[in-house]
């Protein structure tokens, strides 16, 4: 297991975003330089995790829980094959394009070692959006990403570190539940009887989808 790819966003106008700005840094490019990533603090206050990956629309976007963003290689490389294109590390907004890692079937609350130092823990799936649609400029784009069920991860930083590509990566700590990131995304989107189920992962989730969880099991299984 590796980091294939680390890549960084810059603002930059685009036609496809609803944020008051009109920039984005979603389409994000492949460094060959060692980067720093830290906890960035409070959503909608800062920047991202990664050093010099501009956080364009802060309402959804950056925080804490949401500091760094990771999609398997291996999923990419799938939807080269459904989509009939090439697709670059980095297209798809992440921040870390992995290697031998099942980063949709990871744990909430799984932990990952990347490089000597940094230390990561996964919180919750990417929800897609418009503005992933239109980088992807695919019709029904936000429907069929939901539906294969793979979105990636959301990682907070718990130890911070720098990394470079071709990183190793090692998984240092898997919880006891099974709650998966496909089981939370899967949760949020299109079955949200699975909620209760992924209350179990406590507070290692992303705290807008504990939130959320929380709410919907308090209104309607109490």
């Amino acid at each position: 297991m590796k980091l294939l790819s680390l890549n960084v966003g810059k603002a930059t106008p685009v036609p496809f975003t609803d944020h008051p700005s009109g920039m984005s840094g979603i389409d994000k490019q492949p460094v060959d330089r060692p980067v720093r990533v830290a906890a960035p603090g409070v959503k909608g206050k800062g920047p991202g995790g990664v050093a010099g990956d501009e956080v364009c629309d802060q309402r959804f976007h950056g925080g804490d829980d949401q500091a760094v963003y990771a999609f398997a290689r291996e999923d990419m490389d799938a939807w080269e094959q459904r989509l009939g294109r090439s697709l670059r590390n980095g297209f798809f907004g992440e921040n870390l394009t992995t290697s031998g890692l099942d980063v949709s079937g990871a744990l909430i609350g799984e932990r990952w070692r990347i490089g000597s130092d940094l230390l990561v823990e996964v919180t919750c799936g990417r929800i897609p959006c418009a503005t992933f649609q239109g980088q992807l400029g695919e019709k029904g784009w936000v429907r069929r990403f939901t539906q294969e069920g793979a979105p990636g991860a959301y990682l907070r930083v718990i130890e911070p570190g720098e990394i470079s590509a071709g990183d190793p990566i090692e998984i240092v700590h898997r919880p006891e539940h099974d709650v998966t990131v496909a089981v939370q995304f899967r949760a949020a989107t299109l079955d949200r009887s699975l909620l209760p189920r992924v209350l179990t992962a406590g507070e290692a989730l992303h705290y807008e989808a504990l939130k959320n969880a929380r709410e919907y099991v308090a209104k309607y299984e109490s």
